[in-house]
């Protein structure tokens, strides 16, 4: 078995180390021959920084490096010199200081190929980088850029900083049109596709392939690039936690598969696979990389409802418009990861996505975080208490479910406290998918509705939540949240089934909870 390359982003380490790579040249063969100028945007922890890396390999002329993967034999090997910026590197804390870092970076790469720059401007400094290496070495240069919107997206939540470096990277990048006769091929990678900025709002010669079915598999691991790659890592861990494969693969796929671009091709994000492979446990490997502490300050600030974020219909024109002045909350979500495209509907007269989160890992983890910035309650906190309220149920035990309910709506301090129906709608929302609760989301939630479905061997939870100011009585409360489970017809869906079923109404007036259950 090769190793498995956990934080190693550069490809010819990952070669020479004999670690594990999953062939992406075909698709790099195609991207080079298919033109000369593109973007692509992923969320983070998605395979950009090795693309580059393999990138500048392939035009370097290391033929080498790729025996026995696609490309080796498939296109004309040439070197060319290269420029590979990882804004990863550059110092961004505030506009001085970004200047600053970024001029020594062109500097250091002057450096390298013994040029010494004589312009002061950034834009200036960075054409005359290109023109110079062009001239000296009698060929075009390729020019790699690596997180290009780390300086904006680094200072989201603080949008004077943001701006002011949004100002500097538009002149740095304004100059790759004009220096179209030096350059053989220039790739951006980024989480943001940010307007305002020049590689698109005036290099109208780049692509950006983030949609393109094409390249919709260039980032992440498909479904048969995981059972062919790592076959013998799915053997060993079916060992391990004593899983036949069949199960264990609908357990994987369910914890992390479902990152789409095209709403056709379902994609693991290679941080957490290998993660779960080397660790030989399911665990929340890659919204552990970055708490997003910022988009739970935006949520809460929106008082947006919680279920919103799924099954959501977004314009494809907002992907192309977003700017700092205008955060769209849904596309922020996108395009860091959290929600990813499940459909696409292109019968209408503009094209709509669907947005939905991408898998279990995800899902959990930010109902977990943001259920935290609701109600103060600790992390560590929650999903115990979850797990508590799902046994309750499974035992019969309400008065229990009611009570650990109470003790987290408890933690919520009275200025957080928002008297309104959809507030207390998306508290229960997250309670129930922290339960591991089946969420009803056909019917709009501005009138307040939640059906919750739980089912257990032996009986099926049919739960609705109901909110309410002073001058109502609690059994008034609770009866109406079981006359809509009536009503509504939660149950139809289960009239053939020979479970017990529960009708559960709890009910919220003011900080105080109540409930009744009919059977």
């Amino acid at each position: 078995m090769k190793k498995l390359p956990i934080g190693i982003q550069t490809f010819s380490k990952i070669i020479k180390g004999n670690y594990l790579y999953v062939d992406k040249t075909q698709q790099i063969a195609e991207l080079i021959e298919s033109g000369e100028y593109f973007f692509l945007s992923r969320p983070r922890r998605f395979g950009k920084s090795l693309l580059i890396s393999t990138l500048a390999e392939i035009f370097s002329g290391n033929q080498q490096l790729f025996k026995g993967l696609y490309i080796y034999d498939q296109i004309d090997w040439q070197s060319y010199p290269i420029i590979i910026i990882d804004f990863n590197l550059i110092s961004n804390t505030n506009d001085e200081l970004f200047k600053i870092s970024l001029l020594s970076y062109l500097d250091d790469i002057a450096a390298e190929y013994e040029i010494i720059l004589s312009k002061t401007f950034i834009k200036d400094k960075f054409a005359e980088l290109i023109k110079k290496i062009s001239k000296k070495t009698q060929k075009k240069v390729v020019v790699l850029i690596d997180e290009y919107d780390k300086p904006i997206v680094e200072h989201i939540d603080d949008i004077e900083k943001a701006t002011k470096n949004r100002e500097i990277m538009r002149d740095f990048f304004g100059i790759l049109k004009s220096s179209d006769p030096f350059l053989r091929f220039v790739f951006l990678t980024g989480v943001s596709k940010f307007s305002r900025v020049s590689i698109f709002s005036e290099l109208n010669n780049v692509r950006d392939i983030t949609f393109s079915r094409q390249f919709a598999t260039l980032c992440g691991y498909t479904q048969t690039e995981l059972e062919t790659n790592f076959e013998s890592y799915i053997q060993n861990l079916g060992t391990v936690l004593e899983i036949k494969k069949p199960v264990l693969l609908t357990k994987i796929k369910t914890w992390y598969n479902g990152y789409s671009w095209n709403a056709k091709d379902k994609m693991y994000n290679p941080f957490s696979i290998l993660n779960l492979f080397m660790d030989q446990r399911f665990s929340n490997y890659w919204f552990a990389t970055g708490t997003p502490t910022f988009l739970m300050k935006l949520i809460k600030n929106t008082e947006l409802d919680t279920t919103e974020f799924e099954n959501k219909k977004v314009s494809e024109i907002l992907f192309d418009s977003y700017n700092l002045e205008n955060l769209n909350i849904f596309v922020l979500l996108f395009q860091t990861g959290y929600l990813t495209i499940s459909e696409i509907n292109q019968k209408s007269r503009t094209i709509q996505y669907i947005l939905n989160y991408p898998n279990f890992e995800v899902k959990q983890a930010f109902m977990t975080f943001l259920f935290s910035s609701f109600t103060k309650n600790d992390l560590g906190d929650i999903q115990p208490a979850a797990e508590d309220l799902r046994d309750c149920l499974e035992n019969d035990d309400i008065e229990i479910f009611i009570n650990i309910i109470r003790a987290l709506f408890a933690k919520i301090p009275y200025n957080l406290h928002i008297k309104k129906e959809a507030y207390y709608h998306s508290l229960f929302y997250m309670v129930a998918v922290l339960m591991g609760v089946e969420i009803d989301l056909e019917i709009l939630t501005d009138k307040g509705r939640i059906d919750g479905v739980l089912e257990f061997d032996n009986r099926i939870y049919l739960i609705e939540f109901k909110y309410a100011e002073k001058g109502t009585k609690m059994d008034s409360l609770t009866n109406k949240a079981i006359t809509q489970i009536k009503d509504k017809n939660y149950g139809e869906r289960f009239l053939n089934d020979l479970r017990k079923r529960v009708y559960l109404g709890v009910g919220v007036l003011g900080k105080e909870i109540g409930y009744k259950i009919e059977f």
